[in-house]
């Protein structure tokens, strides 16, 4: 069989931008997008991304170059997910919450040709193109739900670019499947954000992968709680023309405009950061569903007691977990029919757990960071999470000595810098980010297992610890909690001796500070490295409240 080789008919690129052909064809009188009172259908939104895609072409855009975007979850940010890539140009999706100083460092980073800017974020785009020497083309998303602002400087508009385009472009096929088809910038809850780039091949694989691991059916309803600019929707950006789903748009993330959009369009799926299924089972106005929501959450492990409430309310929670560096889901909590019959305090502290590689990850384990050993699978022995799959980014963007520290050690493995566990069973739980480990007297701390005791407080609507210096002990926790009613009233003493109650002395939060609300990314996880700032600014003696 030596003589068999791969071939053009049995080697075309791997791409999920097909996936929107098929659905044009397949789907094409279905629904695929609504926004407020805007809705279009599969053929329809083929049609726009092409004509978009041929107006880029016009305007000088090529393979290779990096095109922004600076918006919500409107219909053009999901447009532009596919138009982007369809002239071989590379998709940069913009944090909407970035200031202007920080939009201006990523787009002289990324180099970027173009940017499409919505309406609410044109002021911020404004003011990062001062700094900038070359500045991109600039094209004004317009909105008729809001009103454009009086003073523009934009070189065309969105709307504009369609109507000039040729619906029946043919799309540029990538040459080969390691192309890069998206740059994505992290979130920063650590650090300064860094560039991710994926290509076709990682995109297509993460894709299908989290559709399967998900088990999503054909034509489902999805709501946009998630933002696009993260991860690109977690992959379900392109997930959602593979099986011809209805994405419901939502310009913001309120509680109540999101439990209206689930009874009123019957929505099916969603996703979003333990914060947002926090604030879904917190909402002063919150309702039982009229019909059951099948809810992703990413990120670190919700509390048992935001999960227990959540499966009250209606929702249907998985959990998993996923960086930007893998493009999306690559840890999931695989349910077994036979933890239905355990009790709910049990089952919650099951689906806590991050869990089993998806398939398309080909492996995963906890390790000893220096050594590469794997630790002892035992739920208690702390080691470094470690992933190898084909949904690996190529690297980060002009940071080959950050790409080589993650990627190309001696032991082949993506390096992910959190700390997690290895049950005997073989499911993983996250305990910490390693710059989150707290490590007080000699003892390592996890600040997720302090936690989640806080969010059991029947008071605490927000928590996050984090590392205070101290002089005697070298570090110790300190907490920062955000109540659920401004008139609730608990002490500082109360949570230290309700923590005392519940876990190791040693573990409990020496400093409990009070927040109306904890500073948070874009996408809802709680910025612990604003957190750690505020607690070496402390004193050893009295609290800055």
């Amino acid at each position: 069989m030596d003589e068999l080789k791969p071939s053009a008919p049995n080697s075309p690129p791997l791409t999920p931008l097909g996936f929107l052909d098929r659905a044009a064809t397949v789907y094409g009188d279905s629904t695929s997008i609504i926004y407020n009172e805007t809705s279009y259908t599969w053929a329809q939104t083929h049609r726009r991304c092409l004509q978009l895609a041929s107006s880029l072409v016009s305007l000088g855009i090529k393979p290779g170059h990096v095109v922004s975007v600076l918006a919500p979850n409107v219909p053009p940010m999901y447009e532009l997910h596919f138009a982007v890539p369809m002239v071989g140009a590379v998709l940069n999706t913009i944090n909407i919450r970035l200031n202007s100083r920080m939009v201006s460092i990523l787009l002289h980073h990324s180099e970027s040709k173009l940017v499409f800017v919505d309406p609410q974020f044109y002021s911020v785009l404004r003011d990062a193109l001062k700094d900038l020497i070359d500045p991109p083309v600039v094209v004004l998303i317009t909105d008729i739900y809001v009103d454009a602002p009086s003073s523009l400087a934009v070189d065309h508009t969105y709307e504009g670019l369609i109507e000039m385009g040729d619906p029946d472009f043919k799309w540029v096929r990538p040459k080969s499947e390691w192309d890069p088809m998206v740059l994505n910038y992290t979130s920063g809850t650590t650090s300064t954000p860094k560039g991710v780039v994926h290509c076709h091949r990682g995109l297509f694989i993460v894709t299908i992968d989290t559709l399967i691991d998900w088990s999503v059916p054909k034509q489902p309803v999805y709501l946009w709680t998630i933002p696009m600019f993260h991860c690109n929707g977690w992959s379900f950006a392109w997930a959602m023309a593979a099986v011809g789903g209805t994405n419901v748009c939502l310009r913001k993330v309120e509680m109540a405009t999101i439990y209206d959009n689930i009874n009123n369009h019957h929505v099916t799926h969603m996703c979003g950061a333990p914060i947002v299924l926090n604030m879904l089972t917190n909402a002063t106005n919150f309702k039982l569903l009229n019909h059951s929501v099948h809810i992703l959450v990413g990120g670190s492990p919700p509390p048992t007691v935001v999960l227990s409430q959540a499966e009250s309310v209606g929702f249907k929670v998985d959990h998993g977990y996923g960086l930007t560096e893998t493009g999306g889901l690559a840890v999931s909590c695989a349910w077994k029919q036979e933890w239905n019959q355990l009790p709910i305090s049990e089952r919650t502290k099951l689906k806590a757990r991050q869990g089993v590689r998806t398939i398309g990850m080909t492996e995963i384990d906890v390790v000893d960071h220096e050594t590469g050993v794997s630790v002892t699978r035992d739920g208690s022995s702390l080691g470094e999470i470690v992933l190898r799959g084909g949904s690996i980014m190529l690297g980060y963007l002009k940071d080959p000595i950050g790409t080589s520290k993650c990627m190309n050690g001696k032991h082949g493995w993506f390096y992910t810098g959190d700390v997690g566990v290895m049950h005997p069973d073989g499911y993983l739980e996250i305990k910490d980010r390693s710059k989150d480990v707290i490590i007080s007297g000699g003892e390592n701390v996890s600040s997720v297992e302090v936690e989640s005791v806080l969010y059991s407080h029947p008071l605490v609507n927000e928590a996050a610890v984090v590392a205070r210096p101290d002089e005697f002990w070298g570090e110790t926790p300190c907490a920062f909690v955000s109540l659920k009613a401004k008139s609730d009233q608990v002490t500082e003493k109360e949570i230290i001796e309700y923590c005392r109650e519940r876990m190791a002395h040693y573990m409990v939060p020496k400093s409990i500070v009070f927040k109306d609300e904890l500073p948070k990314t874009s996408t809802g996880k709680i910025q612990k490295f604003v957190l750690r700032d505020m607690a070496k600014s402390m004193s050893n003696g009295a609290l800055k409240q």
